[in-house]
């Protein structure tokens, strides 16, 4: 349980100004906040080890194919035959 001392505490540590009626309200999410925090360590203990992903889905893993390129004047052909066999790139300012 959160107490207002334990979040006026916080506070001065953190160096916040927290007015007098706001300190209830923050007492209550403070206690909200670790609650949930407590629910996801008590879901992950729970967790079965073997457990990959929800759909099931694996990652498909294949080996690398070096396939040939176009040739570099079809490439540049789009830019007008590009600039000493590069695209040519306008700087920005």
């Amino acid at each position: 349980m959160v107490t207002r001392e334990e979040i006026q505490k916080i506070a001065l540590l953190s160096k916040l100004l927290i007015p007098e009626e706001e300190l209830d309200g923050l007492t209550a999410d403070m206690q909200d906040i670790i609650a949930f925090a407590d629910t996801i360590r008590a879901a992950e203990d729970l967790a079965d080890p073997d457990f990959d992903s929800i759909s099931g889905a694996c990652n498909a893993f294949r080996e690398d194919e070096v396939l040939p390129s176009r040739p570099p004047e079809e490439i540049l052909q789009n830019v007008g035959g590009g600039e000493d066999g590069c695209f040519p790139v306008r700087r920005r300012m």
